[in-house]
This record gives structure tokens, sequence and C-alpha cells, in this order.
């Protein structure tokens, strides 16, 4: 922060310098990540019955944001801790054919990491998305992803992590068939009425 007011004060200067540390995380996303790891996640989410998001600190709202995507076309798919259910909760719902996404970056949330240590051990299919090598989660990780989090502010970046989540939202769709064309077309219909009801 102290470097931030020290530094120039133009908002192009700013723009700049957020913009070209976002665009070399990107590249380094696209250049490192293992297509095979990243279809054998995708096939992963598409064979569990459910899905526990897990995510805190900063990475509590991107999960937030996975799910609501996911909720277009899969019916049951979850933000874990939420709504009062605890997430002991959500795992006594689970079978071993199913799949936690934990959302972890430093300084690694303990509260994550117990999760994941537990899905591990429940025997979930578990896929970790974080941002070292070095990350205490990655042993608990049957598929592993570490995405760059580099910022020219005090705060680590989300951007890479999310152009990873939207991918992996299209290969799903485009997996899953018509089934998820006509949830999202439903959807979209209700989106229309509650317009229709406020206006």
């Amino acid at each position: 922060a102290e470097a931030l007011r020290q530094g120039d004060q133009s908002a192009a200067h700013f723009l700049h310098r957020q913009a070209a540390a976002c665009t070399h995380n990107i590249r380094y996303l696209e250049d490192t990540v293992s297509p095979e790891r990243l279809e054998a996640a995708v096939e992963a989410l598409l064979r569990a019955e459910k899905v526990l998001l897990i995510g805190a600190l900063g990475s509590a709202g991107i999960v937030d944001y996975f799910a609501y995507q996911a909720n277009f076309f899969a019916r049951d798919w979850a933000v874990a801790g939420t709504s009062g259910a605890s997430v002991a909760a959500s795992f006594a719902q689970m079978a071993p054919n199913d799949a936690v996404i934990v959302l972890t970056k430093t300084p690694y949330a303990d509260r994550s990491l117990r999760a994941l240590r537990t899905a591990h051990e429940n025997g979930f299919k578990t896929i970790v998305l974080t941002d070292s090598h070095a990350a205490p989660a990655l042993e608990y990780a049957d598929f592993t992803f570490i995405i760059p989090t580099e910022s020219a502010n005090f705060f680590s970046s989300y951007v890479a992590t999310l152009v990873l989540i939207e991918t992996m939202m299209s290969m799903l769709v485009s997996r899953v068939g018509p089934d998820a064309e006509a949830r999202i077309r439903a959807t979209e219909e209700q989106t229309k009425k509650l317009r229709k009801e406020l206006a």
C-alpha cells in the first residue's frame, strides 16, 4: 500500500500495471496447465452426483461465483458451510464418487485445509486450485491446478483463477448435453418471469 502511494498516481498507470500482471498470470496458466489433467478433472465432475465447493477468506466469493454458474445446468453443486449447514453435514450426504473442489490461496485457510484432508480420507475426488507448488493442500489433491496470483496491488489477483473456472464450466456444459440446455433455458425463463414481476 505504501508503494502504491509513492508511485505514479495516474489512472492509466494503475490500469496498465494491473492489466500487465493479470495478462502474465493468464499466459502462465495457459502455458503450464495440463490439458490431460483438466480433461480428467472435468470427467470426475461429470461422474459425481454431488459437488461441494470450499473456499475461505478471499476465495469465498469466487467459489460462490463457481456455484452460481454450475447451478444453471447442474442440480447438486453447493458451497460448503452456507445457510447454516456445516461441512460435516454436507460430507455426510456424499458418496465416494462425489467431488470436492477447494480453492485456497496464501495464507491457506485452516478451515479449507481441514475440509480437504477429510474429503480425501472419505474417498471423494478432490480438485485443488491453488497458487503454489508448496501449498499444503497438494498432499490431499487428486487433481491440482497451480494458478498464479501476481498483482500490482496489495491483494492477490483471481483473474487467472476465473479463466480456469470459466473454462471448466464451458467444458462441463459441452459434455452434459441436452439436459444442460433444457435446464439453462428453464432458468432463463424463470428469470424473465421474475423481471416481469418486479417491473
